[in-house]
């Protein structure tokens, strides 16, 4: 059974992500024209491209609303920078949040920032470089089918399907599942697809996954760690025809494995992060809301080093006190000792007691410590 080296928080019900490659041009050009396109056509509400950041030159990043199922909320963050690993090419990662739990038979929010059509360059997943929402067959050396099949179920950023062509199909048989898929899963299936003599070498590249592919099935990856409540048998499918139907088994497989509570993939967080707490694409609405938060915090921020000022102003002034008192002690002190039958508090006595009550009234408000805390939330949402 695959495990995690590391316990990753789940992904929330209302998140959709995906992660590729561009592999020829600009992407920053491209996601620009689409984009445009996009609001021309109102498909999307807004978008903008954020300023560059000096902490990350290379990385660009875009943002973009619209409403989904009439009236729900979408909010998308797609950041863009080199592929590390090639030298050539860009990785792009995209994040997209919606009011309400997500709806697969929404637009895929990689569709509205990219064009769509047979010529682009935008659709690859960035781990094994194969093609998103088509089919990629397996390669014909076992141990590249292993090493490839083992990076799949890596990262968790997409569904792999694993498909066993019984025999050699013809063009009708071409047909990828991800035609057959609700909309919002389209860009997030990678499929492969084994040559009738390849089962055996496929199945025992898939050892210890926990899976098997039958002959003439499919099967959907568990990725790792595997999803919770996922069972290997409820995401196999006995028999796939390739005659160009519709394949009804491994469509309801995939789709209900996309709705299995599954953890973030690597470095989601961060990107999910940025997503709620860095987002610049504000409504009038928004942005009148953000300043009257601002004042509120600025009106909070007064009041409490207000409260500061008059409770140092006040440590003055009683120290002040104790200090005279000292004095005038220290003088009836040198001048001699008075009889009494109640001995006199010495000088020492009276400056201690005095700031006794200084600390007394200090702890009980704590005024200087909410002072640094108002300002404090003040420069951070500046």
């Amino acid at each position: 059974m695959q495990t995690s080296l590391s316990v990753r928080p789940m992904t929330p019900d209302t998140v959709w992500l995906a992660r590729g490659r561009h592999t020829r041009g600009s992407a920053e050009d491209v996601l620009r024209r689409s984009l445009q396109q996009r609001k021309d056509s109102q498909a999307i509400d807004d978008f903008m491209e954020l300023p560059e950041d000096e902490a990350a030159p290379a990385e660009r990043v875009f943002e973009a609303r619209w409403r989904a199922g009439g009236d729900v909320t979408v909010r998308a963050r797609l950041s863009v920078r080199p592929d590390a690993g090639e030298g050539h090419g860009q990785e792009w990662m995209l994040v997209a949040e919606a009011e309400q739990p997500w709806d697969h038979a929404w637009p895929s929010p990689a569709g509205l920032f990219w064009p769509e059509g047979p010529d682009t360059a935008w659709d690859q997943d960035a781990a094994t470089h194969l093609a998103l929402g088509e089919i990629n067959p397996l390669p014909a050396d076992d141990q590249e089918t292993r090493r490839l099949l083992r990076n799949t179920v890596r990262g968790g950023w997409h569904i792999h399907v694993v498909v066993h062509e019984a025999m050699t199909t013809d063009d009708r048989g071409r047909t990828p599942v991800a035609r057959w898929l609700p909309p919002g899963l389209r860009h997030r299936v990678v499929e492969h697809h084994a040559a009738p003599q390849q089962l055996r070498g496929l199945n025992w590249a898939l050892r210890g996954t926990g899976v098997q592919v039958p002959r003439g099935g499919a099967v959907v990856l568990p990725g790792v760690p595997a999803p919770e409540g996922h069972d290997a048998q409820d995401f196999s499918v006995r028999a796939v025809f390739l005659d160009g139907s519709r394949p009804a088994d491994l469509v309801d497989a995939v789709t209900r494995f996309a709705a299995l509570p599954r953890p973030l993939p690597v470095d989601a967080e961060d990107a999910l992060t940025a997503l709620r707490e860095d987002w610049h694409l504000l409504t009038l609405q928004e942005e009148l809301e953000r300043q009257r938060g601002l004042v509120a915090m600025y009106a909070e921020a007064l009041e409490a080093m207000t409260k500061s000022r008059d409770l140092y102003r006040e440590a003055a002034e009683s120290a002040h006190e104790a200090l005279a008192a000292y004095q005038e002690s220290a003088r009836t002190a040198a001048a001699g000792p008075r009889p009494s039958d109640t001995p006199a508090a010495s000088p020492l006595q009276q400056l201690t007691r005095t700031f006794e009550r200084f600390k007394v009234k200090r702890s009980a408000p704590a005024a200087g410590d909410e002072a640094d805390a108002a300002a404090q939330r003040v420069t951070s949402e500046q």
